[in-house]
């Protein structure tokens, strides 16, 4: 068979990058990451089509690491500035959490629906409101030289019960001046963390995940983090998603693979040739048949010779066998070894069981790897009958947010001061909340992975896959059009291998090839009609009670003529 040209390797891929960076600038798809392949250690990982779930992972508990430490620093300076401004930087905690709600109940949408964006639209102005009140107050404290009770002030903004907290607390000289300046100084410090996080991520996308860089696995900071857990973690996941044994949960068997596209089934009778021999056909013959055709999908047209950039130059073909994950005594102990996986293939080729299932496995990567195109094929022959099974899948592309990383990044990096500086003095309000929930979730994975139990828990099947939670839910019409090109091609070559592998053997192919052709191409094949049927708009169809020897139904056309069908 030709082979396939060389392809990027899956941890260098491009939709690993965009994976990666993902993982940086949505904090929603990084927790998701993190807790189906590092908290519930007892999940496999599911298959990575084209991408390396491992090194998404590195850089998701990497992004973590960095966002902790910036939360924990912010909420250290709040802390700080409290204390030393008499608590007159309560004024602003008011105005950070209705700017934070306001954020959560917009949501990631662009355009929410009316009752997301209203709510949202109502809290952030009376948060700016807030906030605006509490920039006067500060600087009527300067103005006026201090001696003003903090109570007073933050009992205008918030409610009672806050305000006779903090008056318990109150030392009974006033505000003064500097207690003002304090306030100014905590704003401006948390200003500069905020612009630093986000310059540190602009620094990450120019470097180890800049195109030109992310190749070098070995100098990737994320690769070479320590600790016992995520070591284990990372040889586990690249030993699981590349195999050919799947070990799948029941509920999602092809999890990873992405969204179902036009799955059919076909059973044809096996009719002997009576002009020819008939062989043995088993399921194996009929692969071997179908592999060498898919396979001349890879050689370009004689005239173009080098110089065609067809995808179909790098399809994949492979076998793969579904093994399900219960009975599993211990994740480690599954079969992935060479010989254990022979064993299941040889052994489920021919059996066609319900659990354990064996497919030839076509797929197909286009667009660096954002839309993967993969066809299950199998096929099963018992009874004198043929069965064939084409599940095709598709791994829609990557978010269009994280498609964008690289544009966002070096538009922050090449933004002026003045530019910055408003962008993350826009954010510093919201930070005191956004620090506090992210500590507060970093202790919650801490504390279930403490609690869980899942090390010692019995092995369970993919949940979700990180390359599915991060694919956009639309596809443009280029990669529409390569989707159907690349089904067309291999659903064709399947086709003709069976039926090559029925006439060789013997049988009859006028039948499968009727059947095919309808099928395949998305129609409703009758095999046995009895009465009237109609093709096409405006028809008209009675049944009539005729004489003997006549038809029943009556089919009129659109010009009013008529014609009896059976």
């Amino acid at each position: 068979m030709p082979p396939a040209l060389p392809v990027t390797p899956p941890g260098a891929s491009e939709a690993t990058r965009l994976l990666c960076a993902g993982s940086y600038l949505d904090e929603a798809y990084r927790n998701a990451v993190i807790d189906e392949l590092y908290v519930h250690e007892e999940r496999i990982a599911a298959p990575s089509l084209g991408f390396d779930a491992a090194r998404v992972l590195a850089h998701a508990l990497r992004a973590r690491r960095l966002e902790l430490g910036w939360a924990a620093g912010i909420l250290f300076l709040w802390i700080i500035g409290v204390v030393l401004s008499e608590y007159l930087l309560f004024l602003f905690l008011m105005p950070s959490l209705l700017l934070f709600l306001a954020g959560k109940i917009r949501g990631p949408a662009e355009h929410p629906p009316v009752w997301r964006r209203f709510p949202a639209w109502w809290l952030k102005w009376y948060g700016r409101l807030l906030l605006l009140f509490a920039l006067v107050t500060l600087v009527t404290v300067v103005a006026e030289g201090g001696g003003v009770s903090v109570a007073g002030f933050l009992a205008e903004v918030m409610p009672d019960t806050f305000s006779e907290v903090i008056l318990a607390f109150d030392s009974g000289g006033g505000v003064k001046p500097f207690h003002a300046w304090v306030c100014l100084a905590t704003l401006l410090l948390v200003a500069a963390c905020v612009a630093a996080q986000r310059g540190q991520f602009a620094r990450a996308l120019a470097g180890e995940l800049h195109p030109k860089k992310f190749g070098d696995m070995a100098a990737d900071p994320a690769e070479r983090a320590e600790g016992g857990r995520f070591q284990r973690l990372r040889r586990r996941i690249r030993t699981e998603q590349h195999a050919p044994l799947v070990m799948y949960q029941a509920a999602r068997p092809f999890c990873g693979a992405g969204e179902p596209y036009d799955s059919w089934t076909l059973a044809v009778e096996l009719r002997p040739d009576p002009e020819r021999t008939q062989l043995a056909l088993s399921n194996r013959v009929i692969l071997e048949a179908v592999r060498p055709l898919l396979a001349e999908l890879r050689v370009p047209a004689p005239h173009a010779a080098g110089g065609v950039r067809d995808r179909l130059r790098q399809l994949q073909i492979d076998e793969c066998v579904f093994l399900p994950v219960d009975g599993l005594p211990k994740r480690d102990l599954a079969p992935y070894d060479e010989e254990s996986f022979l064993v299941h293939r040889g052994e489920s080729v021919e059996e066609g069981g319900e659990t354990r299932r064996h497919f030839l496995r076509i797929r197909v990567g286009g667009w660096e790897e954002e839309v993967v195109t993969t066809v299950f094929v199998r096929v099963h022959t018992q009874g004198g009958m043929l069965m064939l099974e084409i599940a095709p899948h598709v791994l829609l592309p990557i978010r269009k947010d994280f498609e964008n990383a690289d544009r966002i990044a070096h538009q922050y990096r090449h933004n002026s001061l003045f530019g910055k500086a408003v962008w993350a003095l826009a954010r510093t309000p919201r930070s005191l909340v956004s620090a506090l929930t992210t500590l507060g979730r970093g202790l919650a994975f801490s504390w279930h992975i403490l609690t869980g139990g899942h090390g010692a828990a019995m092995p369970d099947g993919p949940a979700v896959s990180v390359r599915e939670l991060g694919s956009d839910g639309e596809s443009s019409l280029f990669q529409d059009m390569d989707v159907r090109r690349y089904l067309k091609s291999v659903q064709d070559r399947v086709a003709n291998g069976v039926r090559s592998a029925l006439r060789d053997a013997g049988y009859r192919t006028e039948e499968f090839a009727q059947k095919i052709v309808n099928v395949s191409g998305g129609g409703t094949l009758i095999e046995n009609a009895s009465g009237a049927f109609a093709v096409g708009d405006h028809n008209t169809i009675t049944n009539q009670t005729t004489q003997p020897g006549s038809s029943g139904s009556e089919f009129t056309k659109p010009g009013g003529e008529s014609s009896d069908s059976e």
